[in-house]
């Protein structure tokens, strides 16, 4: 089969197409013929050699997310059939004509949906569910301030918690993204390279504060994370892009009985993934059905544009996700 592999650590360009062996599904695995795969930030990660994949998922050939038809099945499989569309979220090989999944992790194609659409969905929804209403327990009527709102994982997150009855703020880099947020249902979104989000959110909040921030920035963003949130407040780390270093007043910490928590997704267990499928299906995606929630695609590529997809990335220019199609 053709995959997209990284040929050594370093820019987009090590990037390239290649012929490789087909994956067998192993018992519990399923076989998909991948019509499409969703590219994030942890590809962008694993090319520049400081997020390997974790033991058994492909070494060099990255992708988190597909969508196709099930080609195949392993041993003990209940769940599918051979012809069944899903979409799945893998540790990794999703660049490639074929890339095997466990079946826990597989979510049927929404019937509104392509695949296009449905593969941008499992890595943004998953890693949303499992850090903003499990980890960060965000109840009906509370609020959520998500950092980089125009992200993948921004807009998922702006769909899934205002669907579900809480109010939204987000930053985001950009008049033009902060517009999108707010028609995408934001009550508010912060241009952080001209206000102060701190100050911009207390001031909308009447000094309130927020129940739970999703944040992916981490530096210099935290002290500000835990002035603003209130009583109970709950901060969600899931990644450090500004750096994993920082100064917390842990007398607030105290003070306002607040929870600093976090979690990478990719290394968590299959059983642990597919209970998270399953809440997606249950809660999600009649959601999604309903047309309540719909997947933000920026920019689609051939699979063998694959480094173009991640420059675009590198970028941060786009706003929701960006899908190779093979």
């Amino acid at each position: 089969m053709k995959a997209i592999v990284i040929t050594q650590p370093g820019d987009p360009d090590v990037l390239k197409q290649a012929d490789v062996p087909k994956p067998e599904p192993k018992p519990g695995e399923v076989l998909i013929k991948v019509v499409a795969a969703g590219v994030n930030r942890p590809d962008v990660a694993q090319r520049k050699g400081v997020y390997p994949p974790p033991p058994g998922a492909p070494q060099d050939i990255p992708g988190l997310e597909v969508a196709g038809v099930i080609e195949g099945v392993g041993s003990e499989v209940t769940l599918w059939k051979v012809g069944d569309e899903v979409c799945a979220l893998v540790s990794g090989g999703g660049y490639a004509e074929y890339c095997v999944a466990p079946e826990g992790q597989c979510l049927p194609v929404p019937d509104n949906l392509s695949f296009i659409e449905a593969a941008s969905l499992p890595e943004t929804f998953f890693t949303v569910w499992s850090n903003v209403f499990d980890r960060g327990n965000l109840q009906p009527g509370e609020s959520l301030l998500v950092h980089g709102g125009s992200s993948g994982i921004g807009v998922t997150a702006i769909q899934m918690a205002k669907a579900l009855g809480n109010t939204v703020y987000v930053t985001a880099g950009s008049e033009d993204k902060c517009m999108f947020c707010e028609q995408l249902g934001a009550s508010k979104a912060v241009n952080y390279k001209q206000e102060d989000f701190v100050e911009a959110i207390k001031q909308v909040t009447h000094d309130k504060g927020v129940n739970v921030i999703l944040d992916m920035i981490g530096g210099d963003y935290t002290p500000g994370n835990i002035a603003l949130l209130a009583d109970e407040g709950r901060l969600v780390m899931i990644n450090t892009m500004k750096g994993k270093d920082t100064n917390v007043d842990l007398s607030a910490v105290m003070r306002k009985r607040l929870v600093i928590t976090g979690s990478t997704l990719r290394s968590r267990d299959v059983a642990f993934k597919s209970a998270i499928a399953q809440a997606l299906l249950k809660h999600i995606w009649p959601l999604i059905d309903a047309g309540k929630i719909k997947p933000i695609i920026h920019q689609i590529f051939p699979a063998e544009d694959a480094a173009e997809a991640h420059r675009l990335m590198e970028s941060s220019s786009h706003i929701g996700k960006i899908v190779l199609e093979f």
